[in-house]
């Protein structure tokens, strides 16, 4: 029950099996295997210096031995033979062992032409016949072999004896014993040995450097541990929902998985290839390559708002992470959208109690005329408000927009307008797309202008064939030259984040939805002060639809014509702006408690 959470030991046939078998680091087995390859390296080595080494030590035996019978037969042996027969004390005897003893060979043997020994190291040979057919000297040839004969093996030469006459009479063959051409091969291996034995040490050194560069750069891993983190990484890289990326250090693409390939576009030929080429200029290159430094970067990818990580590697190369805030941005967007829509009801909600109290007060007072006219204008403005922006603009969602917008403006002090020719018909293609350029735009427009005197917003909407240009013009301080390019740039911005987010994305996704459709977004002075924004927006409209053919007239009823509708009281003109301008002097009234 004590147990301290030991890890039981191995069966002793496993620790067996693991110590005699094949050791699983990878540092061991390249130091093996890289030692076996010296070894067997050293071995051929060895052996193919051997081989020949051993054949030309035979070749010298065999040429020293015929170099003796040669200089034997030049001598007078051969007159020496017609002297008498074959004799142990004979003259033929004495030279020949003259000549054994001083050049060391194993035997001097002289014969006649019938093969029978006038000399012999065994003087009881003398007057027999050679053990080894003489035909081929005595036809005479010179003769080199490693043969066999009375004396065991050795290295042969035999030359032919030949009189003054040059005709052949006998024959000198010498023989070097073959034990001492083994031993010079034997006395030259252990020189040979020594070069071998330093050629495999330099091998072994050179196998451990590689073994311990591979076993630093394999964290010491086994090949199957290896093999199952590749498996596991290409199961991670590709199941994973963040976007990944792999550079190198020339910042060519090393890797990419699936989710990185959908928010970038791109497609599996892109690995190998450089980043900026694939991308082109802009910050999201300029933020996956580290150029552009910091954590949680906002970059903007087609339509996508992206937030990127960089990490670099080792060798000079990095890791960047991509995750998707395109929905969270839309949400994050539209919960300013729903503030600013309650901060409007609330000032709204407090108008209509100050309204509601002077009306109070009005009847009370039994004004009962002021108090109609009061009203009257209070309806007339709200529904000049709504009308003007129908009339110019007929997408009832910019409508709407606008609207709500004008309301926001009224609560913050400044007046939007409508351009006196703008005409937007209700052929949008997509009027969400342009919802979230007017959208932008009118936000930037409230920010700037609010606290300048005279704060007004000014939105031009024209229909151009099938394209809509788009101006906003405010009066606030104006872009500086130097930054009517910079404000486009995504994370640029001089406000202060929100609580969902970061700010500096609205503009930039504007000239990334203009720029989508082959259009333009730019900003340049107002007329009158402030900055002036346009954007080109082609293809933007349908095509008109075809006039209908017109209709004949319904014939009209039989009976007495109904009383006509007496008619409407006129509203007021509209006023020039959307916003209502505040009550003059309003009664004075707290607003309730909540």
């Amino acid at each position: 029950m004590g147990s301290t959470g030991s890890i039981p030991s191995a069966p002793p046939a496993v620790r067996r099996r693991r110590r005699l078998g094949w050791p699983r680091r990878v540092f061991s087995q390249v130091l093996l295997m890289q030692l076996a390859v010296a070894t067997g390296v050293t071995v051929l080595a060895t052996g193919f210096f051997l081989a020949p080494l051993s054949a030309q030590l035979d070749d010298q035996a065999m040429r020293r031995a015929l170099a003796i019978a040669e200089t034997m037969a030049s001598s007078r042996t051969a007159a020496d033979l017609a002297g008498g027969p074959p004799s142990a004390t004979g003259p033929v005897q004495r030279e020949a062992e003259r000549v054994r003893a001083a050049t060391g060979a194993e035997y001097v043997v002289v014969m006649d032409t019938r093969g029978v020994r006038w000399s012999h190291p065994d003087p009881v040979q003398i007057g027999r016949i050679v053990s080894t057919d003489p035909s081929e000297v005595l036809a005479g040839r010179e003769v080199m072999e490693i043969d066999s004969g009375t004396l065991g093996r050795s290295a042969r030469g035999k030359a032919p004896l030949r009189n003054a006459d040059g005709g052949i009479v006998g024959a000198v063959s010498v023989g070097i014993e073959y034990d001492s051409v083994r031993d010079r091969l034997l006395s030259a291996i252990p020189g040979l040995l020594a070069y071998a034995g330093g050629a495999l040490a330099a091998g072994a050194l050179a196998a451990y450097l590689i073994s311990r560069r591979i076993q630093r750069q394999t964290r010491d891993l086994a090949f199957s541990d290896i093999s199952a983190l590749l498996a596991e990484r290409e199961a991670m890289l590709h199941g994973i929902r963040e976007g990944v990326v792999a550079l190198d250090r020339r910042g060519s693409v090393r890797l990419l998985n699936d989710e990185a390939q959908r928010l970038l576009g791109l497609g599996p030929e892109a690995a190998g290839r450089p980043l900026d080429a694939l991308l082109g200029p802009g910050r999201t290159a300029d933020v996956l390559t580290g150029r552009v430094t910091g954590a949680d970067l906002v970059t903007v990818q087609g339509h996508r708002v992206l937030i990127a990580n960089r990490m670099p590697t080792d060798d000079g190369g990095a890791v960047a992470t991509l995750r998707d805030r395109t929905e969270l941005e839309r949400l994050g967007r539209e919960l300013d959208s729903t503030r600013g829509l309650i901060d409007a009801l609330r000032a709204q909600d407090h108008e209509h109690a100050n309204r509601l109290h002077t009306l109070l007060g009005l009847l009370e007072l039994e004004l009962y005329d002021e108090a109609a006219d009061f009203v009257t204008e209070v309806v007339g403005v709200h529904r000049a408000t709504a009308e003007q922006v129908t009339e110019k603009v007929h997408d009832p969602l910019l409508a709407a927009l606008l609207v709500g917008k004008a309301t926001v403006a009224a609560e913050r002090g400044v007046s939007l307008r409508i351009a006196p020719d703008s005409l937007l018909p209700d052929r949008l293609v997509d009027p969400r797309e342009l919802v979230t350029v007017v959208g932008n735009l009118v936000d930037n427009a409230l920010d700037a202008a609010v606290g300048t005197p005279d704060a007004r917003v000014e939105v031009t909407l024209r229909a151009d064939g099938r394209t809509v240009v788009l101006r906003v013009a405010d009066s606030g301080p104006g872009v500086p030259e130097d930054r009517r390019e910079l404000i486009f740039t995504e994370g640029w911005t001089t406000k202060e984040p929100p609580s969902h987010g970061r700010r500096g994305l609205g503009l930039a996704l504007v000239r990334r939805l203009a720029e989508r459709r082959g259009g333009t977004a730019r900003v340049m002075a107002g007329p009158a002060g402030g900055a002036e924004f346009t954007v080109v927006l082609p293809d933007a409209l349908t095509e008109p639809a075809p006039p209908a053919p017109p209709t004949p007239p319904a014939p009209a009823p039989a009976g007495p014509t109904p009383p006509a509708e007496p008619d409407s009281p006129p509203a007021p003109d509209p006023a020039a702006t959307l916003a209502p301008d505040p009550d003059p002097d309003p009664a004075p009234a707290e607003e309730p408690s909540r």
